[in-house]
């Protein structure tokens, strides 16, 4: 049994999902990123001495921005009234981790938001602090969680 592509119809053509039959449940996705660097771009940013200001103040607004125009940036996603989108940060070792969260009540997931959220920051941390780092690395980007919908509760192996 072939399972038929949602994005796709009969003829082949790319097509937005249908969901106005759909029941509104609430509905939340987290996903995370990391952005590694060098002792001295980390201790800047932690110190809140970064030639561009506050690295991780505009990160965080960047990434609420990017959560709220996802369907602008990704072709079949609907847009969405979002209840609400938070990111937080996190210090590690040798970088810092980016974690997003995003909510709502409607009729489809906030999976695609959560990750924008989460890519934006991070690419906002590398446009903040390259002056200090030009040879930062943006990796590990995924969804970490989401509930809601006919398919309940999903968590990543290994999640954070």
């Amino acid at each position: 049994m072939t399972k038929s592509l949602t994005h796709i119809d009969s003829d082949g053509t790319a097509r937005m999902v249908d969901v106005g039959a759909k029941a509104e449940t609430q509905r939340l996705a987290i996903a995370s990123g990391i952005i590694t660097m060098t002792a001295d771009a980390l201790e800047a940013i932690r110190a809140g001495n970064a030639p561009k200001g506050d690295v991780l103040g505009t990160a965080r607004i960047a990434g609420i921005m990017a959560a709220k125009k996802t369907s602008e940036l990704i072709p079949m996603c609907h847009p969405l009234p979002l209840d609400a989108v938070n990111i937080d940060f996190r210090f590690e070792n040798n970088g810092i981790r980016a974690i997003a969260t995003a909510s709502l009540t409607g009729k489809t997931g906030v999976e695609m938001e959560a990750i924008t959220a989460t890519s934006v920051s991070l690419l906002t941390i590398y446009d903040m602090a390259k002056a200090l780092d030009k040879g930062m690395v943006i990796g590990e980007i995924r969804l970490i969680e989401k509930r809601g919908g006919k398919s309940g509760v999903w968590m990543a192996a290994g999640t954070i």
